[in-house]
């Protein structure tokens, strides 16, 4: 249905996306083919460069269940597992490998283009019966007194439309839509970091499967990926503390990441012959988390709501899984209003599970005992095969893992315990990494 309000047509849908990533392109068709009338709206044209090019296992099963398994297989590099490398062990590098975590069956994630990746989400989006507008940038939000929205968007041309939906999803990303509209977006107090990443050529790999690992440096600064794709493509990130990104100065981005890894000497020695094939970006305020994720009539899914870090590369499985989460809570919303309540109170616990429980390790990835841990890891309790299911993504099944994740969990807090000093140390140095820099240099988030 179409009308005119002034020159601008406005049409009506049953929910309106904002965005056209991981997480909306995971709800809108879920929601089609509970037979709603969706749109999806989608700033960009697709394929368009993103960042967050490492999947996890968990991720195999959704894509069976959109029936994009095989396109995604096509254009993904295996990843057995994942590889720590730390300058203070004398160990140097230990690696995981997701065949032995406690659920077998997802023995490989895959390392991706998001360009390609994401192509393949819209266009499956597409051929599900979602009306996808790309170059289509949503401008404003209103919230009637019906319990309806209307959502003003303009084309990359400079025309303007209106839509009138009955639900609103934010799976806008990064631009977190409503949060900035609902001023509910603050930066996390307890994480702070920013990332300046590009792509590269004839960077050195291992042999064999492990040529897809994905690897994390720790240098002092904070941290590196390395993730190796397709056609000799690798991703290389420098994800470090605020202080040190205000010492770019005047070095271009380029140069700053090349001084970074230069830092490195075990980054350094992979990188000697390759090359940058694309313009080297940054991202500030990296790790921010909204008041809410939720309202009677809208939902904030992914990256819209929250984001702390990508050590784990757990944003898309996260945004993925909002998706999935977050078309269950709509279709009761709109179909059982009496239940609206308990369904948005169940998505919201759903939604806060994933970044709670990767959080509580990456607020701690840097701290020396816990890289102890990492480098040195013991089987006692299962513990290590319960760390590897959540380096997985593997937290939202029945997978029972939870025992020993506390137990691992007890085994740290012993390990502080009887090691106060550096314990201590650690906990002061994370405050002085963590706090706030003002950095104009740097986007923000």
């Amino acid at each position: 249905m179409e009308q005119q309000t002034g020159e601008i047509a406005r049409q009506e849908c049953d929910v309106l996306v904002i965005g056209g990533g991981p997480a909306g392109t995971t709800v809108a068709p879920f929601l089609v083919e509970k037979g709603y009338r969706v749109v999806l709206l989608e700033k960009a044209q697709h394929p368009r460069f993103h960042i967050g090019e490492s999947l996890l296992p968990a991720n195999l099963p959704l894509f069976e269940r959109m029936g994009i398994a095989e396109e995604v297989k096509a254009i993904g590099m295996i990843k057995p597992g994942a590889e720590f490398v730390s300058p203070t062990h004398e160990k140097g590098a230990q690696v995981f490998h997701f065949a032995d975590a406690w659920d077998k069956s997802m023995p490989h994630a895959y390392q991706v283009k998001r360009a390609e990746f994401d192509t393949i989400l819209i266009r499956n989006a597409e051929r599900k019966g979602v009306e996808v507008h790309e170059n289509c940038r949503a401008r404003s939000v209103d919230f009637q007194p019906d319990n309806s929205a209307v959502i003003r968007a303009e084309y990359g041309d400079g025309r303007q439309t209106e839509w009138k939906a009955r639900f609103v999803v934010d799976a806008s990303g990064r631009d977190t839509f409503l949060a900035n509209r609902f001023q509910i977006k603050h930066r996390n107090p307890k994480h702070n970091s920013s990332a300046i990443y590009g792509h590269f050529a004839g960077a050195r790999r291992h042999d064999g499967q492990a040529e897809g690992n994905i690897t994390i440096f720790w240098f002092e600064h904070g941290w590196f990926w390395f993730i190796p794709m397709m056609n000799d493509v690798t991703s290389v990130g420098m994800v470090t503390w605020p202080y040190y990104t205000k010492t770019k100065g005047n070095r271009s981005l380029e140069q700053f990441l090349r001084d970074g890894i230069a830092m490195c000497p075990a980054l350094a020695e992979r990188m000697k012959m390759a090359t940058l094939v694309n313009e080297v970006e940054a991202t500030g305020n990296y790790s921010y988390v909204s008041e809410r994720n939720h309202g009677s009539n809208y939902l904030l899914l992914g990256d819209a709501y929250a984001f702390i870090d990508p050590v784990f590369s757990s944003g898309v499985l996260l945004a993925m899984n909002s998706g999935v989460i977050g078309a269950e809570a709509i279709d009761t919303c709109l179909k059982n209003p009496a239940a609206a309540p308990a369904a948005l109170k169940r998505f919201d616990k759903l939604m806060k599970h994933g970044p709670k429980e990767f959080s509580w390790f990456i607020y701690r990835v840097t701290n020396p005992i816990m890289r102890d841990f990492f480098m040195y890891p013991k089987n006692i309790f299962r513990v290590k095969e319960a760390l590897l299911s959540v380096l997985a993504g593997d937290i939202f099944g029945k997978t029972p893992i939870w025992r020993s994740i506390l137990m691992f969990k007890v085994l740290y807090y012993l390990a502080n315990i009887f090691q106060p000093r550096r314990a201590f140390m650690g906990w002061k140095r994370r405050r002085f990494n963590i706090r706030w820099v003002d950095d104009p240099t740097m986007k923000s988030a």
